[in-house]
C-alpha cells in the first residue's frame, strides 16, 4: 500500500472521531433537557427570563439567541374586556408533547440549547405566560427554530385558558391561526402580489 491510502484512512478516521464526539455531545444536550417541567405556577416574570439569558453568557460557542415571549391581551370578547387567563393543564400529556417537540427540535435544528416555560394558573393581562427561548451558532438557525417551536406548542399542547373578565364572567379561550398580517390586511403569503 502506498502511504497516500494510510493518509486517507487517518482522515477519514479523524471524521468518525469528529462525528462520534458531535454525536455525543448533541446526546448530553438532549438529554439535559429532556424532562425538566415546562410548567410555572402564574406569570413568567422579568426577572426569571433576565436570568434565564445571563445563564447563557459563558457558552461561547453560541452566536444567535431567539425568544419568544408570550403575553396576556386585553381582547375584547362580547363587550367584555379580558382581565387574565387561568391556564389549566393535563399536565402529564402537555410535558409528554412538550418533551415531544423538544426532541423533534433538536432532531429538526442544529440548536445548542433550548427552554420552554409556560404559565398554570391565573397570569393578568399584560403578564408573560409563554418563554420559549432558543441557541444556536447562527440566528436564521435560531429564528426558524423559534418559530417552529411556538406553532407546534400552540397546535399540539393540550393547555387551555380561562378568560376572565372584569364582572369574573369567563369564556374559554379559542387558539385561532396567528397568519402575519402586513399593514394594509395582507399577509406573508401575498406581500409580494
Amino acid at each position: 500500500m502506498c502511504c497516500c491510502h494510510h493518509l486517507q484512512e487517518d482522515r477519514n478516521q479523524r471524521k468518525t472521531n469528529r462525528y462520534e464526539k458531535y454525536e455525543r455531545r448533541k446526546t448530553a444536550i438532549m438529554s439535559e433537557h429532556k424532562r425538566k417541567s415546562v410548567f410555572i405556577n402564574g406569570a413568567i416574570t422579568p426577572q426569571f427570563i433576565a436570568d434565564s439569558i445571563a445563564k447563557h453568557s459563558t457558552k461561547t460557542t453560541i452566536g444567535a439567541h431567539d425568544i419568544f415571549l408570550g403575553q396576556v391581551r386585553t381582547d375584547e370578547i362580547s363587550g367584555k374586556i379580558v382581565q387574565a387567563i387561568d391556564y389549566t393543564a393535563y399536565e402529564e400529556m402537555a410535558e409528554d408533547k412538550f418533551h415531544e417537540i423538544k426532541e423533534a427540535a433538536f432532531a429538526k435544528f442544529d440548536l445548542t440549547c433550548m427552554h420552554i416555560h409556560h404559565s398554570l394558573g391565573k397570569v393578568k393581562a399584560g403578564d408573560i405566560c409563554l418563554f420559549v427561548f432558543v441557541s444556536s451558532q447562527h440566528r436564521k438557525m435560531a429564528f426558524d427554530a423559534c418559530l417552529w417551536i411556538v406553532e407546534e406548542i400552540k397546535a399540539n399542547v393540550p393547555i387551555f385558558g380561562k378568560e376572565i373578565f372584569e364582572d369574573e364572567t369567563y369564556s374559554w379561550k379559542e387558539n385561532k391561526d396567528d397568519a402575519p398580517t402586513l399593514k394594509g390586511g395582507k399577509t406573508n403569503e401575498n406581500k409580494d402580489k
